[in-house]
């Protein structure tokens, strides 16, 4: 990436989730303990497409592997999403844009739970993924 001039490092901003997947997914985050797991599922049942849900189901896996799992999903439902809004492998991704920060969650996520299982290569990787995509990056984004 270093060596793409910066006139073909172009920004994707992600579109806002609609109007009914947010307000399941702050329903189902209003629940608590097994519950909140369980809504949380449901709610990313019924909107597949929503990067945020698959990013909160993998901060709550009980298990490394369902953690890992969740968070693949959602990186992997976000680079869907990035490819429909014009992102072509290069370019920018900035935390700064709060609906771009799903798609990093479950990024940051997705390296945690890969510590988690001992997958060091794609920890590494994620790293500087993650680097190229916002140069500003901050593990503090992400508490």
């Amino acid at each position: 990436m270093a060596d793409l001039p910066m006139a073909d490092r172009h920004e994707t901003v992600l579109p806002p989730p609609p109007d009914e997947a947010r307000e399941a997914l702050a329903g189902a985050l209003a629940t608590d303990g097994d519950t909140q797991l369980t809504a949380l599922s449901a709610v990313v049942a019924d909107h597949p497409t929503l990067i945020a849900g698959w990013a909160e189901l993998a901060a709550r896996g009980r298990e490394p592997i369902e953690r890992y799992a969740y968070a693949r999903v959602g990186y992997h439902r976000g680079l869907d999403a990035l490819r429909a809004n014009g992102w072509g492998g290069r370019g920018f991704v900035r935390w700064s844009n709060p609906t771009n920060r799903p798609f990093l969650t479950c990024l940051v996520r997705l390296q945690r739970a890969a510590q988690e299982i001992g997958e060091t290569s794609e920890v590494d990787r994620i790293a500087d993924f993650l680097t190229e995509l916002d140069p500003d990056w901050d593990d503090t984004n992400l508490s």
